[in-house]
């Protein structure tokens, strides 16, 4: 979806935003209400510099399915389908539900520290919100079969500093 800055990857529900940032960015007013979702606190960043709302540490990836990935583009369609049978188990499933309801409300950055902008947990947790807030899933269910698109189709995804589109 095209947003207000060209470096933000989005989705809309009911005119709210659900946005991708890494921890090394700066912060911005636009992102509204901000919440780290990895587990595991990004490396070099102090914990008194990052500026976040929440750290919802649960709704991260286990510590064996992070490990069995490993930020391997080749194992990426099967983590997907993986993390996304473990957010819909308690306690993420909550979590997700809040992050849902917080985004009809105003904008939530997902914030995260992988060097991979493409292929890491919170782009899957970004898709999972994105069809809730579209209506496409009931709450709790998730479509396993469903992969997640970090551009969009025909787009071939290239780096940059600040976060890209969904």
């Amino acid at each position: 979806m095209t947003g207000p800055r060209s470096g933000t990857r989005q989705a809309r529900g009911g005119g709210d935003t659900v946005r991708l940032k890494r921890a090394y960015e700066e912060p911005e007013a636009s992102d509204g209400y901000r919440v780290l979702v990895d587990r595991l606190w990004p490396r070099g960043v102090r914990k008194d510099a990052l500026v976040i709302d929440a750290w919802m540490k649960e709704i991260g990836p286990s510590a064996e399915l992070r490990r069995w990935f490993g930020h391997e583009e080749a194992r990426w369609e099967e983590f997907a389908v993986r993390y996304r049978a473990e957010l819909r188990q308690q306690p993420a499933a909550g979590l997700v539900d809040e992050l849902v309801e917080r985004a009809k409300r105003g904008t939530v950055t997902l914030v995260f520290g992988a060097k991979d902008e493409h292929h890491n947990q919170a782009v899957v947790l970004h898709g999972v919100i994105a069809r809730r807030l579209r209506g496409t899933v009931k709450a709790g269910r998730v479509r396993s079969g469903l992969g997640v698109r970090s551009t969009s189709p025909g787009a071939s995804p290239t780096s940059r500093k600040a976060s890209t589109r969904l």
